[in-house]
């Protein structure tokens, strides 16, 4: 079939031989962006430790960030924080490695997807590390040093635990985020349909709050409400998109007032997620 000769055939070493090629240029693009971002530590930094200054200032407590042993500031500074900061900087390129190993395996008409796929993944991957660091990061922390100062406590936070924080806050969030490219990969590797995706939702939805509790530091109710209806949010628009491929794939028009309806949720959820934050601003 025609369809069938569109595809690239390769062997299982073939495989694995380009396997390695793209990890290893993966790796040679976050370690260039490491090299970049070591020479600005200093401005890092100061952006890292923004939500610190904040969380105590809206607490009326005026405490610095410490370190209590002589390597703690330096393998902190000078290797976690340039080594996070090359994550999100080569992402773009990690993204494109990724999409040329799977390309072989999709049909010719479906490669030309490649730099829509890089762009709008690397963009879900900072807009997550943005979410974290200006809304969800931003209250964790405010309010597990809050429980301290009530009970008369003094907080003293180091800086390789509040950056150990950062990280796995940051990187997770990074991460959910990038639910509906994996669900648009899933669909073009014939692994799920939009309509298995779409039967499953309620379970979806249930997993989904259990890697808001994982992921989240706290597990107050505003919290989890901060991460689970972005993470449901990216899940529809997931669907979404899987819905995008089979269309695509069939050569079937997209249905406006269903694509209508469904731009409607989604909004709706991004107005609710704001509300909830400037609520708790207040």
């Amino acid at each position: 079939m025609q369809l069938e000769e569109d595809m690239e055939r390769m062997s299982l070493l073939e495989h694995l031989d380009q396997l390695r090629s793209r990890i290893l240029r993966a790796l040679a693009g976050i370690g260039i962006a490491f090299l970049i971002c070591v020479t600005f530590t200093d401005e890092l930094w100061s952006i890292v430790s923004q939500p610190s200054a904040a969380a105590m200032a809206s607490l009326g407590l005026h405490e610095k960030l410490v370190f209590t042993t002589p390597m703690e500031a330096f393998s902190t500074i000078w290797v976690k924080l340039p080594l996070l900061a090359s994550v999100f900087l080569s992402a773009p390129w990690v993204l494109y490695q990724v999409w040329a190993f799977i390309a072989p395996g999709l049909y010719r008409n479906e490669r030309k997807w490649a730099a829509p796929f890089v762009i709008c993944t690397a963009g879900l991957f900072v807009a997550g590390g943005l979410f974290s660091y200006f809304v969800a990061f931003r209250y964790s922390l405010t309010f597990l040093v809050g429980i301290g100062q009530s009970l008369d406590l003094q907080p003293m936070l180091t800086i390789s635990e509040y950056f150990d924080l950062f990280i796995n806050v940051t990187l997770g969030i990074g991460l959910v985020f990038e639910l509906p490219a994996l669900l648009f990969v899933l669909t073009l590797l014939h692994i799920v349909s939009p309509g298995f995706l779409w039967r499953n939702s309620r379970y979806a939805v249930v997993g989904l709050a259990l890697i808001a509790a994982v992921i989240s530091p706290t597990q107050d109710v505003v919290s989890l409400a901060l991460l689970l209806i972005p993470m449901c949010a990216l899940y529809f628009a997931g669907v979404l998109a899987s819905y995008g491929v089979v269309f695509c794939r069939e050569g079937r028009s997209v249905p406006r007032k269903k694509l209508a309806l469904w731009l409607a949720i989604l909004s709706l959820m991004t107005s609710v997620i704001v509300g909830t934050y400037m609520l708790h601003q207040q």
